[in-house]
């Protein structure tokens, strides 16, 4: 028994080692003056809402990013 719990320790400990970390950094949220949670759907999650979607594809900018009133994300572009 207390190989197998060694063998599932070791197994979760190199699982943890090769899992891919977020892309997003705190330097982002100062950039913008925003909270990670303006992008991302949960503190610490790498998964982007419509905000963090919109910001990654439009080369790390939110300029033009409108939310609807219902939460979803407008794609307006601004004219500069």
């Amino acid at each position: 028994m207390k190989k197998l719990l060694l063998l599932a320790s070791i197994i979760d400990a190199l699982a943890l080692a090769w899992t891919p970390r977020a892309s997003g950094t705190p330097e982002f949220a100062k950039k913008e003056k925003k909270s990670c949670l303006t992008c991302h759907t949960a503190l610490g999650k790498p998964d982007l809402n419509d905000a963090g979607k919109y910001y990654k594809t439009h080369k790390y900018l939110l300029v033009g990013y409108k939310k609807k009133p219902g939460g979803m994300a407008s794609t307006v572009p601004v004219q500069p």
